[in-house]
């Protein structure tokens, strides 16, 4: 919520006026500004923007940052080094080991554009600790070849992306890097929510199924499964259809009892809807209609009414989805 926000965003500024004076943390209720809402296009609360040298021009936003410990890490990114550089094991052991999550770049030598696309990543993924190192030993204690990037996860690592040399897609490494923040199949409930759509993943699969049926743990390792292969392209959702709470997603995706389970893809940007072809839940049907969805082949769902029986009686006929088509064209 808002509030909740704007209490982090007070504690972050009172951490980081002892540590950074020259950082200065303000709020504006744009309900009463309407000048300055348009001019930084102000579309959804609350907003975060930094702005960098006192230019007016071309403020960078802080999205999907809640936590006032995340604020502070994603501003000193900003004003300064994103990643710690590692000369020792014992050191890069020390980063790996704080904490939960650490992505840790090996490289040849540091300076060259995969250095410089890994540093840029670690300035939009402040939920995490990003260390890099050219160090031989480093690398040769974790066996990893020159140019990669490592994700640990309790110390172990648990994804490893080659970085090519010249420039990456930042915007696929931030997006694969933030889906570690969530499980590899997120449950979807009112705390996991607002994750879901902090993670800048705009291709969303949800598996609507009861999740006390008998067949539910062979569906469930198979979601499971066809997930590892999308990270960070198409993110894996769970809507436990027993669970009321559920109800309005059901309504929008239009997904009745005797549906599930079901599956369907949601392009967020566009809003549009993607119905799985095939009725069982195997890995290899979840594979080939996330495949075919990436590829631009898989069709759209349109969800329609029954034709009503009366539909032509009257001089104005009514039309719903199945029937729009053949009647308007």
């Amino acid at each position: 919520s808002s509030q909740n926000l704007s209490e982090e965003f007070a504690e972050a500024a009172r951490q980081l006026k002892k540590e950074a004076p020259r950082i200065q943390f303000g709020k504006i209720d744009v309900t009463h500004q309407h000048d300055l809402r348009k001019e930084f296009n102000i579309q959804a609360f609350p907003t975060v923007k930094f702005f960098v040298n006192g230019s007016r021009e071309d403020p960078i936003d802080c999205k999907g940052v809640r936590k006032a410990s995340t604020f502070i890490t994603w501003v000193k990114r900003r004003t300064g080094p994103s990643t710690v550089l590692i000369n020792s094991t014992d050191q890069a052991e020390a980063i790996i080991k704080a904490d939960d999550l650490a992505v840790i770049g090996f490289f040849r030598e540091l300076h060259n554009d995969s250095v410089e696309v890994f540093c840029e990543t670690a300035r939009d993924v402040p939920e995490m600790p990003f260390g890099m190192t050219a160090s031989e030993d480093v690398c040769a204690n974790y066996g990893i070849q020159r140019n990669s990037l490592v994700v640990f996860k309790k110390g172990k690592p648990v994804h490893k992306e080659v970085l090519e040399d010249g420039r990456q897609n930042k915007l696929g490494l931030t997006r694969l890097i933030k889906t570690f923040t969530l499980d590899l199949v997120t449950e979807y409930n009112i705390e996991t929510s607002v994750k879901i759509f902090d993670v800048p993943v705009e291709n969303h699969i949800l598996l609507f199924t009861p999740t006390n049926s008998e067949t539910f743990n062979e569906i469930y390792e198979n979601y499971q499964s066809a997930a590892a292969g999308f990270r960070g392209k198409i993110l894996f959702v769970l809507v436990d259809t027993n669970e009321a709470r559920n109800g309005r997603i059901f309504e929008y995706f239009r997904i009745r009892d005797i549906d599930v389970p079901a599956v369907r893809i949601l392009n967020l940007t566009s809003d549009a809807k993607y119905k799985m072809p095939a009725d069982e839940v195997t890995v290899e049907n979840l594979k080939q209609f996330c495949q075919s969805y990436l590829d631009g082949k898989a069709k759209q769902h349109l969800p329609s009414e029954k034709i009503p029986q009366d539909w032509d009686k009257m001089p104005v006929k009514v039309l719903v989805g199945k029937n729009f088509n053949s009647i308007v064209f």
